[in-house]
């Protein structure tokens, strides 16, 4: 029978070779070890401080827009016509879900708040949910942003009628 394969055997894996493959993986674990221990390589930020902060409730309305209102004192920050603010309405609405999925209520308040580092972040503590915002980009984040106090905060007209 001509073109017949013939298996090779192989012998054992020289001691040599695992010694070597045994002490690479020592050394690698070893080195992970200490650099999670000693924070080598890792990127710590300073904290930051909170500068300007806004705890308020989204109400739904009858004409389709959507009243923010400031959870203090219960006046109106701002207006969200149907339409308009797509970015802000659309993070709302789905930290609104994730309460009624959780079987959570409408009255615990959202929390923006803006960091001396520039960061937002807007939080949901009835979840635990948090929106880093900036990482939505500068324009997503202005959405949100004019919302606090603060230069270059623009106020927003109410609508003719409000409904409630």
């Amino acid at each position: 029978m001509g073109g017949a394969i013939r298996r090779q055997e192989v012998g054992p894996v020289p001691a040599l070779i695992l010694i070597g493959a045994g002490a690479l993986l020592g050394f690698t674990m070893l080195a992970v070890a200490i650099g999670r221990s000693e924070g080598v390589g890792l990127t710590q930020l300073p904290a930051a401080k909170a500068v300007a902060r806004l705890d308020f409730r989204a109400e739904d309305q009858v004409d389709g827009s959507i009243a923010l209102r400031d959870a203090g004192d219960g006046h109106v920050v701002t207006w969200i016509r149907p339409g308009e603010d797509g970015f802000l309405r659309g993070t709302l609405r789905g930290l609104a879900q994730a309460r009624q999925r959780d079987g959570l209520g409408r009255q615990p308040p959202f929390t923006l708040t803006r960091f001396d580092d520039g960061r937002l972040d807007l939080a949901d503590e009835a979840t635990g949910r948090h929106v880093p915002l900036e990482a939505f980009g500068q324009t997503n984040a202005q959405a949100f942003a004019r919302l606090l106090p603060g230069p270059g905060a623009p106020a927003q007209a109410a609508p003719a009628t409000e409904a409630r």
